[in-house]
């Protein structure tokens, strides 16, 4: 028998199987930070000393290797983690397990999830961290405010985000737009206005946001006008905006927000888990910059959905609203919400007696209006297909901006939770 033309070399990967890739440590040549050199305010990019971290992980794997450092050296209890049943799917999970962490490595764009009503179960009674992104974290910060959560107990790493897909979606837009088969994707990212899709072959397949979206296959809608979209309400604000094109997909922008962050930061340091160096004047210029494309962009979408409902009547309102099967489930969902059984929006409305209109709705219009952080979860999970976040924006919008209040990025009180109603006599 004779031997084949091209023999591969002892250890190489089966013939079709591309080599594993390890992306290298950035430089550490001179400039890599100790511990003590970390304080709030602080830019720096970052990244894993773990090579598995680094390959699995997005941007570096720094997020991953943070949780990883506060879970080991006690700084915590129990880390938030999603677990993933595809790349497109996961569920939130409680671990005090650091494999747990190092296995949920990766970023995850075709997700939605609701951390703020999954910590009420837990934080009461642990330490706890977890990822977020801005809307989760405004989510949080509201909860807080209603003395559901206790923020001293949570440790958070905001994610910037340009927004996320319905997973169901995606998959459908994976095989019928990229060509690819849904079940062979190994990790996603979008990058310059790009979602890019790398496949188990090592290939990487893109298609602009913009033409997604012209056919309502990109991001949810709620995204495309969201008004936050680096998460400086968290300790920690990271993301790959304002990494640098010698740091792509090797590091992680961080941003020092509270000194809990710092002494996060300061432990993954020390303890051996990440290395970082300050961000350069450009880098953080550029991620002021990416921040302001996406910002003005969101700008134009909120005026293309909510002008054109400026005209709106009640009957239209009732006709959006006719549908209506009275699950609940909006309420159940909704972020900022934390009334029990006895929430108004529910003792005030019987079926029975809504002959136009669901007080139900009515209610929460108006309890939405400073109270509303834009997830958009009310409208994921209504059965009948309601466009509930738009609808709550419509009234939410002109009050938050007239009030120049922007729902959950700071301790800054309700605006209604100021109103003093007064006995008429």
């Amino acid at each position: 028998m004779s031997a084949p033309e091209n023999p591969a070399p002892a250890g190489a990967p089966p013939a079709g199987k591309p080599p594993e890739k390890k992306p290298p440590a950035p430089s550490t040549v001179g400039d890599v930070l100790k511990g003590s050199d970390i304080q709030v305010g602080g830019k720096y990019i970052g990244w894993s000393v773990r090579d598995e971290v680094r390959k699995e992980g997005g941007s570096g794997g720094l997020v991953t290797s943070i949780l990883a450092g506060a879970l080991e050296k006690g700084l915590v209890e129990h880390v938030v983690v999603l677990k993933k049943s595809s790349q497109y799917e996961a569920v939130p999970v409680l671990t005090s397990d650091v494999e747990d962490v190092y296995a949920s490595a990766g970023s995850m764009h075709m997700l939605i999830s609701n951390p703020t009503k999954y910590l009420r179960q837990f934080q009461n009674d642990a330490t706890i961290a977890l990822a977020v992104k801005p809307c989760d974290m405004r989510g949080i910060r509201e909860q807080q405010k209603r003395n559901m959560i206790d923020l001293d107990k949570i440790f958070t790493i905001g994610l910037n985000c340009g927004g996320t897909m319905m997973p169901y979606k995606i998959r459908k837009v994976t095989e019928e737009v990229y060509g690819v088969n849904p079940d062979d994707v190994r990790a996603e990212e979008i990058e310059k206005g790009k979602l890019i899709l790398e496949t188990t072959d090592g290939e990487h397949h893109a298609q602009s946001i913009d033409e997604l979206e012209e056919e309502d296959n990109g991001r949810r809608e709620n995204c495309r006008y969201c008004v936050v979209k680096i998460a400086t309400n968290a300790d920690l604000a990271c993301g790959n905006w304002g990494v640098m094109p010698d740091y792509a997909g090797k590091g992680t922008f961080v941003e020092v927000m509270t000194e809990k962050g710092a002494e996060f930061l300061r432990n993954a340091i020390d303890g051996g888990y990440a290395e970082l160096k300050v961000a350069s004047e450009p880098a953080a210029e550029a991620r002021g910059k990416v921040n302001s494309i996406m910002l003005k962009m969101s700008a134009k979408t909120k005026e293309e959905v909510f002008v054109p409902m400026q005209s709106q009547t009640m009957t239209d309102l009732k006709k959006e609203l006719e549908n209506c099967i009275g699950c609940g489930a909006c309420r159940t969902v909704c972020p900022p919400c934390a009334c029990g059984t006895e929430a108004k929006c529910t003792a005030f409305n019987d079926p029975v007696d809504n002959y136009d209109i669901s007080l139900f709705h009515m209610i929460r219009f108006l309890h939405l209006m400073d109270s509303c952080v834009g997830c958009g979860q009310c409208s994921d999970v209504c059965p009948a297909d309601i466009p509930l976040a738009r609808l709550y924006r419509k009234f939410a919008n002109p009050m938050q901006d007239e009030l120049n209040y922007v729902t959950g990025m700071d301790d800054r009180t309700p605006p209604f939770f100021e109103i003093k109603l007064e006995e008429v006599q």
